[in-house]
């Protein structure tokens, strides 16, 4: 099982990877481009892993508050590029305080909420690996939406 240094350093590794995907997007409309054959834009996937991270780390288990609308997430640009980077910044604080207050054996105990919709009890750390797995792949995602979206802009500008 990770430990709390552990999960700070990936979480601060990933998030700074989402920031500089997100500011390395050319133009901020490119960010809600759908391209063929994908599903999400860059910056519905964005929103989706705020929500994400904001709720199940920051709220749950750091007592941030945060009000999650997830349909939002993959329905509306609910953010600007900037407003995105700050939240990324936000979660770059809420994080690893959030994670510094746990205890050792919080990290064993059983998670509030089924994250994972296996339908059974799920400690923290099973939780905290999942969605640091989860920010990874969606920040890959974004990383091909960015860079096929902006040299589309290029090619056509």
């Amino acid at each position: 099982m990770m430990n709390k240094a552990d999960y700070i350093f990936f979480y601060t590794r990933e998030l700074k990877k989402l920031r500089a995907e997100i500011a390395a997007y050319t133009e901020e409309d490119l960010l809600w481009v759908k391209i063929t054959g994908t599903i999400n834009s860059g910056g519905n996937l964005s929103q989706h892993l705020i929500g994400n991270l904001r709720t199940y780390i920051g709220l749950e288990l750091g007592h941030f508050p945060y009000v999650r609308d997830r349909e939002a997430e993959f329905s509306s640009n609910v953010f600007s590029k900037t407003q995105l980077l700050e939240e990324v910044d936000f979660l770059l604080e809420i994080i690893p305080e959030s994670l510094l207050n746990l205890t050792d054996d919080q990290l064993s105990e059983e998670y509030p909420r089924d994250v994972l919709s296996i339908h059974e009890p799920q400690n923290a750390s099973l939780v905290l690996t999942h969605l640091a797995m989860h920010l990874a792949y969606h920040t890959g995602q974004i990383n091909y939406h960015r860079r096929i979206s902006n040299q589309n802009f290029n090619e056509n500008n």
